[in-house]
C-alpha cells in the first residue's frame, strides 16, 4: 500500500491507500450507511452469486489537487448515474447520488492527503458492487456489497514514442442489446483475449469493431476513440447501445466545441479510416478515458484479408499531435483547477 504523502507510483493500479469504504445491501432492509474501514479482504462463501453469475459492476474516477492544494473530483455525479444504469441492467440495487458522493467524501477525508501533486497524476477511485448472497439458483441475488478503494497513479500507459498503437481485434467486445454500454465486470474479462493478441503484435491495446458486420469502429478495451480530419473536424463513433458512454468522451465533445472545433458523432468504417489515414485525410487520432485522459494514437495495426499485417500511421504534424495536445491541456487545466470551470464540473471534497 502507498502511505507516503503524495508519492506517485510507477505503475497504474499497483498500490493502494490504507482505507476503504464499505456498505452492504440486504433485500427488505436496503443499504447500510457507508463506513470507512481499514483496507481488508472480503470473506465470501464458495456459493456467492458473484462467482457463478457475474453480478459485478464498477466505476472509475480520479481525485486531483488544485493550485490551492484542495482535493477535487470531476463530474462525479455522472459516475453515480452510470453506476445506477449498470445496476439496473444487471438487476442490482441502485445507489443514490447522495450515498455515492458521501462515500467518496468519506474516503477522501481519510486518504485524500495521498493524492499525488504532480500534474497529470491523481488518486484513482474505484467504486464497485458485487453480489454476495450464497445461492446457486439462477436469479438476482438478495444481498450485495458496495465498496470504494483508492490507488495513487501516474500515467496509465507509458511509451517512448508518446503515442498508442492499437490492434484491430478479430473478436467483438459487445453486441446490440447486450451490456456494452454499462460497466459490467464481464465486459472487461471478455476483452482480455484481444488484449493478449494486441501484445503479440507489439500494440498497447485492441480496438473493437461492431459485432454484427465487423465493419464499424466502436471502442478500445478501456477507452473511447476520436479521429481528427484534415479539415479540422473531430469524429467519434456514435453511442449505439454497445459503446460505453464515457464521461471523458462527453466532456471532450463539449470542450472541443468550446474551443471552436466541429465535433461529430458519426459511424467510422475501419476500411475508410485506414484509407483516410494513408491518404492524409485523417491526420490525428486519440483515445479518451478517466485513467488515460487523452492520449494520441499513432498507429492502427490489423491483419488484412490477404493475411498480411497492415499499419496506418497518424503523424499528427510530425508526431506532435497538436489537436490532441490542445484538447488534453484544456481538459487537464480544467480538472486541475487551472482554468475557468464554466460548466460547473469540478467540486472540492477535501
Amino acid at each position: 500500500m502507498t502511505t507516503e504523502k503524495s508519492k506517485t507510483p510507477v505503475k497504474f493500479g499497483a498500490s493502494f491507500t490504507p482505507h476503504m469504504v464499505c456498505s452492504r445491501y440486504e433485500e427488505g432492509k436496503g443499504w447500510t450507511s457507508p463506513e470507512i474501514t481499514d483496507a481488508k479482504t472480503f470473506s465470501l462463501m464458495p456459493a456467492a452469486a458473484v462467482f457463478h453469475y457475474g453480478q459485478a459492476i464498477f466505476e472509475g474516477l480520479k481525485a486531483r489537487r488544485n493550485p490551492q492544494g484542495e482535493v477535487t473530483l470531476f463530474r462525479a455525479e455522472q459516475n453515480a448515474a452510470r453506476l445506477r444504469k449498470s445496476a439496473r441492467r444487471l438487476v442490482m440495487p441502485e445507489i443514490s447520488d447522495e450515498m455515492f458522493l458521501n462515500a467518496l467524501r468519506l474516503l477522501l477525508e481519510k486518504d485524500g492527503h495521498l493524492t499525488p501533486e504532480a500534474s497529470g497524476s491523481g488518486l484513482y477511485l474505484r467504486p464497485y458492487m458485487f453480489a454476495e448472497e450464497a445461492f446457486l439458483g439462477v436469479r438476482p441475488a438478495d444481498s450485495y456489497i458496495f465498496a470504494i478503494i483508492a490507488s495513487p497513479m501516474a500515467a496509465y500507459f507509458s511509451d517512448d514514442n508518446g503515442f498508442l498503437k492499437l490492434w484491430i481485434a478479430d473478436s467483438a467486445r459487445a453486441a446490440p442489446g447486450g451490456t456494452g454500454d454499462v460497466k459490467a465486470a464481464g465486459n472487461y474479462a471478455s476483452s482480455f483475449t484481444a488484449q493478449l493478441e494486441a501484445k503479440k503484435h507489439h500494440c498497447h491495446q485492441s480496438l473493437f469493431l461492431d459485432a454484427k458486420e465487423k465493419k464499424y469502429i466502436e471502442e478500445a478495451g478501456a477507452m473511447n476513440v476520436m479521429f481528427v480530419k484534415k479539415d479540422g473536424s473531430i469524429v467519434t463513433p456514435p453511442l449505439n447501445g454497445s459503446i460505453l458512454p464515457g464521461i471523458t468522451r462527453d466532456s471532450i465533445l463539449t470542450l472541443g466545441r468550446d474551443l471552436g472545433f466541429e465535433m461529430k458523432e458519426e459511424p467510422l468504417a475501419i476500411d475508410d479510416v485506414f484509407a483516410a489515414g494513408h491518404s492524409g485525410e485523417i491526420v490525428e487520432a486519440f483515445s479518451s478515458g478517466t485513467a488515460v485522459g487523452i492520449l494520441p494514437i499513432g498507429e492502427l495495426v490489423r491483419k488484412g484479408a490477404d493475411g498480411q499485417i497492415e499499419t496506418v500511421h497518424f503523424k499528427g504534424a510530425d508526431q506532435s499531435f497538436p489537436v490532441a495536445t490542445r484538447l488534453s491541456k484544456a481538459l487537464l487545466d480544467l480538472q486541475e483547477g487551472k482554468a475557468e470551470d464554466k460548466h460547473g464540473w469540478v467540486k472540492t471534497y477535501v
